[in-house]
C-alpha cells in the first residue's frame, strides 16, 4: 500500500481548490503572461494560465502554498490545458512537455517543504490531465453527426506526452479530470497504461467526471452509473466528480457512485452555480456546510474545490472534514453493481 492509500485509510483528504479564480487576483497582463523570453511571441496570449508556470513560477508556487497552509493535503499542478490539443490554440504545441515538468516541479518542491515541516501530514501533488477542448465520441458539427474533431490515437500521443512529463516532474498521482466525454478519459488512461509498463511503474490514478447539467449526466450523455462502469476496468485511486455544479447538486450523483464502487470517491464542486456575470458567489462557510451532508451520508474520501473557490473555501472545508472519519475504501472488487 502506498503513502496516499495509508493516508486514505485514516482520513478524509483534502484536494486544493481553483487555480484560475487564483491567478485572477494577480491581475496578469499580455507583458505579465508573454515574460521576457514570450516578448515577442506572435500571438496573443494573455489567458493561456499554463504559460505562467514558465513566466510566473513564484505566482504559481505562492498559490500552492496557500492551498497547502488552508489545509490542503494534494494540491494540482497548473496543467489543465497542457496537452498540444488545447495549447494548439495558442501555437504553443512544442511547451507541452516543459510546461508539464516545470509545473510539476513547482508544485512538488513546495509539497516537500510542507512535508518537511509536517511529517506526520505528508503533502502530495496530483498531475492534473483536463479533457482538452475537442471531444472524441461527439461531433461539433449539428449537419455532420458522424464527423469527428479528433481520434482516439491523437489523444493518447497527446495525453501520453502530457503524463510522460508529469511524471519526470515529480508528480505522485495523475488525476484525469473533468471528464465530459468518456472516450477521451479512455484514452488518457490507455496512455497511463502504457507509461506504467513501459516505466514499470505504479502510478496512483484518480479519475474525475463532470455532470453537466440537471439532467444528471455527462456532455456525453452518460449517467453517474454508466461513468462509473466504463472506467472500472482499469486500477483506479478514486473516482468523482468536479466542476459544472455547485457541492448541493452534486449530492445525488455522488451517492450513486459512493454506494457502488469500493474506490475511494472524491468530489470537487465549484462554489455554487455561476451568476450572470459568470462569477461564483457562495461564500466559505456556505459551501461548508454544504460538504457536510456528503460527510453525514459517508459519501467521500477526497474533498476540495473547483471554479470559484479559494484558500478561505479550503480552510472552511478542512476544518469540517477534521471532525469526520474516513469512508471505508480498498476492500474487494472496485465495482459492485
Amino acid at each position: 500500500m502506498n503513502k496516499i492509500q495509508q493516508a486514505l485509510q485514516n482520513r478524509i483528504l483534502i484536494l486544493d481548490g481553483a487555480m484560475g479564480t487564483m491567478l485572477q487576483r494577480y491581475k496578469f497582463s499580455e507583458e505579465d503572461f508573454r515574460g521576457e523570453r514570450f516578448k515577442n511571441f506572435h500571438k496573443s496570449v494573455q489567458g493561456n494560465n499554463d504559460l505562467l508556470s514558465i513566466t510566473q513560477p513564484k505566482a504559481i508556487a505562492e498559490i500552492h502554498s496557500k492551498y497547502f497552509t488552508a489545509g490542503a493535503d494534494i494540491v494540482e499542478t497548473n496543467t489543465f490545458s497542457s496537452t498540444t490539443i488545447a495549447m494548439a490554440d495558442y501555437d504553443m504545441q512544442d511547451l507541452v512537455y516543459e510546461l508539464n515538468y516545470e509545473s510539476a516541479k513547482i508544485a512538488k518542491k513546495v509539497a516537500d517543504e510542507f512535508t518537511a515541516k509536517e511529517p506526520h501530514k505528508p503533502r502530495f501533488v496530483a498531475g492534473a490531465i483536463g479533457p482538452t477542448n475537442k471531444t472524441a465520441s461527439m461531433s461539433p458539427n449539428v449537419n455532420d453527426p458522424g464527423f469527428r474533431a479528433i481520434s482516439f490515437e491523437q489523444l493518447r500521443v497527446a495525453y501520453k506526452q502530457q503524463c510522460e512529463a508529469l511524471i519526470d516532474g515529480g508528480v505522485d498521482i495523475l488525476l484525469v479530470e473533468t471528464i465530459f466525454d468518456t472516450l477521451n478519459a479512455k484514452a488518457a488512461l490507455f496512455a497511463i497504461d502504457e507509461i506504467k509498463e513501459e516505466r514499470n511503474l505504479d502510478m496512483p490514478i484518480m479519475i474525475s467526471g463532470t455532470i453537466t447539467d440537471a439532467s444528471g449526466r455527462t456532455l456525453s450523455g452518460q449517467t453517474a452509473e454508466a461513468f462509473l462502469i466504463s472506467i472500472s476496468h482499469i486500477p483506479l485511486l478514486s473516482v468523482g466528480f468536479n466542476c459544472a455544479l455547485g457541492a448541493k447538486q452534486l449530492t445525488p450523483h455522488l451517492e450513486v457512485i459512493a454506494s457502488r464502487t469500493n474506490l475511494a470517491v472524491s468530489a470537487y464542486p465549484n462554489a455554487g452555480l455561476p451568476n450572470a456575470f459568470g462569477e461564483y458567489d457562495e461564500s466559505p462557510t456556505q459551501m461548508a456546510e454544504q460538504v457536510k451532508e456528503y460527510l453525514d451520508k459517508q459519501l467521500v474520501n477526497i474533498i476540495g474545490g473547483c471554479c470559484g473557490t479559494t484558500p478561505e473555501h479550503i480552510k472552511a472545508i478542512a476544518d469540517i472534514v477534521s471532525q469526520y472519519k474516513p469512508r471505508p475504501v480498498f476492500n474487494t472488487e472496485n465495482v459492485a453493481i
